[in-house]
């Protein structure tokens, strides 16, 4: 796995995480931590996190064994 891949789904992650904060206790981290969801630190993180959403679907349809080669 390069080293692309590990920091979109590390962000993924974050973003899922946020999300189920948001979805449970109404708390927005991201936003707590960057001055508000309209900041341009928060909207940078939102952004990458899609990003990083969007480059994760391709594992979606890469071969399992292409993975592993690298470990």
């Amino acid at each position: 796995m390069g080293i692309t891949t590990k920091i979109a789904l590390i962000l993924v992650i974050i973003g899922a995480l946020n999300w189920g904060l948001i979805g449970i206790f109404s708390f927005d981290l991201v936003a707590y931590l960057f001055g508000g969801m309209a900041a341009i630190a928060s909207r940078v993180i939102y952004t990458l996190v899609g990003i990083a959403g969007i480059w994760c679907i391709a594992l979606l349809f890469k071969d399992s064994r292409a993975l592993d080669v690298s470990e």
